[in-house]
């Protein structure tokens, strides 16, 4: 393993353990000294994803990941909830046992687990996966948000309000 410091090629071993679908490693370099943390994960098989246009191309678990963080972006999201939630959508595919999917299947596996995290975060990813062409069939999926017809938002991220608790809140402040 390459130091990430010296670049040398020498370390040790220094603490393992199982997380998640893989291994995490502390390493110590033998050169420079300075430690460091890898992690391992076993790769199945190769996926192909099949775009819209009929193009093959690899899954790409850094393509999906930065498509999800652009949409996660300056929301109050613990930390390590989008690498789980990424572990999470990385097993649901490979448990598929298929050697090509659809990229409109990886996207259905994506948008509930979304959901669940950050209301915010799915409409920004619903917004370029579901390709709106107009403002009508995003306030279509922002109004089942606010009656609440899709599950309920994570307990780090706050309910949306009603037009009667929007309201009723402003008239409180006002007296």
């Amino acid at each position: 393993m390459k130091c990430p410091h010296c670049g040398q090629l020498e370390s040790k071993v220094v603490d393992s353990r199982s997380v998640d679908e893989g291994v995490r490693r502390r390493r110590e370099c033998l050169s420079c000294g300075a430690r460091f943390t890898t992690y391992e994960r076993v790769l199945s098989h190769n996926i192909l994803v099949v775009k819209k246009d009929g193009r093959r191309e690899e899954f790409s678990r850094d393509k999906l990941s930065s498509g999800i963080r652009k949409a996660c972006e300056k929301r109050p999201l613990p930390t390590g909830a989008i690498d789980k939630l990424m572990d999470t959508i990385e097993t649901a595919l490979y448990r598929l046992g298929k050697a090509e999917i659809p990229s409109s299947v990886i996207g259905d596996i994506v948008m509930p687990e979304l959901e669940k995290l950050d209301y915010i975060a799915y409409i920004r990813f619903a917004s370029v996966y579901r390709e709106f062409t107009d403002i009508g069939a995003l306030k279509q999926v922002v109004d089942k948000l606010a009656k609440g017809e899709n599950s309920a938002p994570s307990t780090n991220q706050l309910r949306l309000l009603s037009a009667n608790a929007i309201n009723s809140f402003i008239n409180q402040k006002r007296r």
